[in-house]
């Protein structure tokens, strides 16, 4: 595609004659440039950019290939159509995850469980809100993804340094037509090659992205814990968990994001290395973006697809949230002391005094009704709601609701 785009862009600005272009367009492509003698002439001259262009020139029987151009304006122009193509497949993946999360905040929107914190049990949320805040989270990088179209998605046919003088006084021109056909944007100012940091802020909002996945699937691995329960990743009926303990159901999947979602950031650290060049450019980053641009758009995409088929299949239980909930009142120590609060105690003196209470063996409940400074200032009856979690949730539906009007 560049190849043909540039030849076109040359016989537009008369710099080659239109039937040259011609001839290059039409056999600038693998069914004419064949890989395997691709590869046999780069065996021999070591240079994988001047192979294909004598492949090219072979078939087209043109004295113009690559005319003008060096070997980045040919690999960064490529690379930029790769990375636009794999952009639009890791929009439509994110786009993806977040009506599954949108679908679950909504279907469990007042569904009650306990929040938890370092840890620990905290107070009531609802499982709606936690998909929702998933939610809001993947529409943040739909916006980031789009925000770095423009500086990723570019181009360069400018020669070897930057200054277009191969092309002659068209160059900037020729540029801007090749990028047009190409539907890429051009740069202002470059050398050899686009400045690494398109790249890197690319890799870095990749690694992003993998890093909330990661943790997305992580919530889902510890919401399955045996002790907890509250969420199953779905499970065959043919399904093995274990070769040895049959009785295992393991979220394999949110475990096999986990790790890929480590190789993902992992791509970090080369990125930002192959930024630091000599001078016009040297080689250093090319043998390691190779690797990087291709796979950490795959594995991208990989755990996207993954996260999403879990959320769509997630087998949700709100009678183990339930019971989790109530397996001890004093997560509502908060309620109380706001409670208290309320009724005129200082907000301080009531923090402490629940704090003293909550710290005592036995139910909750009993514990506050003997404490002589609480059942001055509220009643039993004003005790027991305070204790009652679905009274505790704040505006956590209307949370939901704004966050499903919003996406």
């Amino acid at each position: 595609d560049v190849e043909s785009s540039l030849a076109k862009a040359l016989a537009k600005t008369g710099d080659i004659p239109k039937k040259e272009a011609e001839k290059i367009s039409k056999k600038a492509n693998i069914g004419f440039v064949k890989i395997g003698r691709v590869k046999k002439i780069e065996s021999e001259i070591k240079h994988d950019i001047m192979a294909m262009v004598k492949a090219l020139t072979e078939v087209s029987n043109s004295k113009y290939v690559h005319f003008g151009a060096t070997s980045y304006d040919i690999v960064d122009t490529a690379t930029a159509l790769q990375l636009k193509d794999a952009v639009k497949i890791l929009e439509r993946d994110l786009i993806g995850l977040k009506k599954s999360l949108l679908k679950l905040a909504k279907k469990y929107k007042g569904t009650i469980m306990l929040g938890r914190t370092h840890g620990q049990s905290a107070v009531p949320i609802t499982f709606g809100l936690k998909m929702a805040v998933f939610a809001m989270e993947t529409g943040r990088h739909i916006e980031r993804l789009n925000e770095v179209k423009k500086r990723i998605l570019v181009g360069k046919m400018i020669g070897a340094v930057g200054s277009g003088a191969s092309f002659g006084k068209n160059a900037l021109e020729i540029q801007k037509i090749v990028m047009n056909d190409l539907g890429l944007n051009a740069p202002k100012a470059t050398t050899q090659i686009l400045q690494r940091d398109r790249h890197t802020e690319f890799v870095c909002l990749l690694a992003n992205i993998a890093s909330s996945v990661e943790k997305f699937a992580t919530e889902i691995r510890n919401l399955q814990r045996t002790e907890i329960n509250e969420v199953t990743e779905s499970f065959g009926k043919k399904q093995v968990g274990s070769s040895t303990m049959a009785h295992k159901k393991n979220p394999i999947t949110s475990e096999k994001i986990c790790g890929l979602a480590r190789i993902i950031r992992g791509f970090v650290i080369p990125c930002f290395e192959s930024s630091i060049l000599w001078h016009e450019r040297d080689l250093t980053n090319s043998s390691s973006e190779r690797f990087i641009f291709s796979h950490v758009c795959v594995l991208t995409d990989e755990i996207l697809q993954d996260m999403k088929n879990v959320f769509d299949t997630l087998i949700v239980y709100p009678e183990n949230m339930k019971r989790n909930l109530e397996s001890s009142d004093k997560i509502m120590a908060e309620s109380v002391m706001i409670a208290l609060t309320k009724k005129g105690m200082n907000r301080q003196k009531a923090h402490e005094l629940v704090r003293r209470c909550s710290m005592r063996k036995g139910e909750f409940k009993d514990i506050l009704l003997k404490e002589k400074e609480i059942r001055e200032i509220v009643s039993e009856k004003e005790i027991k709601d305070a204790l009652k979690p679905e009274k505790y949730l704040g505006c956590a539906e209307e949370v939901v609701e704004n966050c499903v009007k919003a996406l």
